[in-house]
């Protein structure tokens, strides 16, 4: 993240966790998530958004091992990585909000590979939010190379 971070912040379980805006397409309701069989337990389906087929991922289920619960605040944030667009299912999509650099910390888990998209931890008085990288993210996932195969087999029906 550069200086004068923008993020928007979501929640995901009971913690805050942060995106960079350059990442982020749209926000959605979660709404309209077609079930597609043997894929990844952590893939809840496809979504059309603007025209577009993208996996629906479940950021709760990546996490903590643990389906994410329907509910009226439930929000898909939908992100562009140069791999592929997706969206990410989370508890409640919180704010846009600015990360100075001097309130950001490198966690001591950047070394663990299954959680190296973990990036950065911003350090407010009150609250601590885990910026992620949807690139790594991405790049993290077992099977993503499986679904974006689909993906572009269902752009060419579509």
């Amino acid at each position: 993240m550069t200086e004068n971070n923008k993020a928007v912040v979501f929640r995901a379980g009971n913690e805050e966790y942060a995106t960079p805006i350059p990442f982020v397409i749209s926000i959605e309701k979660m709404e309209g998530i077609t079930p597609i069989p043997h894929l990844p337990s952590y893939v809840r389906g496809i979504v059309k958004v603007r025209g577009e087929l993208i996996p629906v991922v479940d950021f709760e289920e990546i996490l903590y091992s643990r389906t994410l619960p329907d509910s009226d605040s439930a929000r898909m944030i939908v992100l562009q990585t140069e791999e592929l667009s997706f969206a990410v299912l989370v508890t409640e999509a919180k704010e846009i909000l600015d990360i100075p650099a001097d309130c950001l910390k490198q966690p001591g888990l950047i070394a663990y590979q299954k959680t190296n998209y973990f990036t950065g931890v911003a350090n407010f008085d009150h609250r601590l939010i885990t910026i992620i990288d949807p690139s790594k993210l991405v790049g993290s996932l077992e099977g993503i190379r499986e679904i974006k195969e689909y993906m572009k087999t269902q752009h060419t029906t579509a």
